[in-house]
């Protein structure tokens, strides 16, 4: 399996994929791979002929006093996966290979789906997210790339970059895995004792709180809202930085669901910031739950 730290390395290994009449499938990841990186890597390799799996902790979307130098760094142990996952490269690259000097360009979304909820709580955060997912898909050009949907209005903004920038790749959302208590797999879950968990835990609970309500239902946002806010205040120790009911592709507020709408949540605890989310409507088979991983292609 080549490792590459270089966008040149990376869009000539992926040329000659492609030359070769095959498809590519790229994840993009910030390393500490976990079983929800699996789940991508895996579908991945279900849908295409091979798999590019990019390692980069990206500093240009971390705002100052954020944890970008304790962020996990395990590279060793995530090429080990990654290999015995059978992907076809791994990219590696140094940020200077991504931000050489005299860098100058960014890549900025407008609209609700970049400006509101994690764009007002870290500013800087979605336009360091999607210069570093632009500079990806120029470089490698797959044909898709996979997204984990806990981080949903990442993928929205990723969808909306992909379509209006015309590059030609399908950004794939896969669902959310959880471990058996419920909490949605993050590499920060690292960073919380048994005590801050269990606080952590209102979060996911939460969203099952207005998935029922929706399922009973419900069609009024700020009710569905209310439902996931009570079951927050039950813990405490989690600071809220908001809990909202959105169209899942632009971002606009809802106050009625008549289709698809994201319930998203994000909370801090002992430090520890974390993002969660739920599909409802049209998507009501997408509920919040373990997800099996797709077999991988021979």
């Amino acid at each position: 399996m080549p490792v590459l730290t270089h966008p040149a390395e990376l869009r000539l290994w992926c040329e000659r994929v492609r030359a070769s009449g095959l498809t590519v499938g790229l994840v993009p990841t910030m390393g500490a791979l976990h079983a929800g990186h699996l789940s991508l890597i895996r579908r991945a390799r279900a849908e295409c002929d091979r798999t590019v799996v990019s390692i980069f902790v990206n500093p240009t979307q971390f705002a100052p006093g954020e944890d970008f130098e304790r962020y996990p760094r395990t590279p060793a142990a995530d090429l080990a996966l990654c290999e015995a996952e059978g992907v076809g490269m791994v990219y590696l690259p140094p940020a200077e290979a991504v931000y050489p000097e005299g860098f100058a360009t960014r890549v900025r979304v407008v609209g609700p789906v970049a400006e509101t909820l994690e764009g007002a709580h870290r500013p800087g955060h979605l336009e360091g997210v999607a210069t570093v997912v632009a500079k990806l898909l120029i470089a490698a050009r797959p044909d898709r790339a996979y997204f984990g949907r806990k981080d949903a209005q990442q993928c929205a903004l990723v969808r909306r970059l992909a379509r209006d920038l015309d590059v030609g790749t399908t950004v794939v959302e896969c669902e959310t895995v959880r471990d058996p208590d419920g909490l949605a797999l993050s590499s920060r879950n690292g960073y919380l004792d048994a005590a801050a968990r269990a606080q952590a835990l209102a979060i996911p609970a939460a969203l099952a709180a207005a998935a029922r309500l929706h399922e009973a239902g419900e069609r009024d946002a700020s009710r569905l809202i209310e439902a996931a806010v009570r079951r927050l205040a039950e813990s405490p120790a989690l600071s809220v930085d908001y809990a909202a009911a959105v169209d899942p592709d632009t971002f606009e507020p809802l106050a009625t669901v008549t289709g698809r709408c994201g319930i998203v949540i994000a909370a801090r605890i002992a430090g520890t910031r974390l993002i969660d989310s739920v599909m409802l409507g049209a998507d009501a088979g997408l509920a919040i739950g373990n997800v099996g991983c797709p077999s991988p292609r021979p």
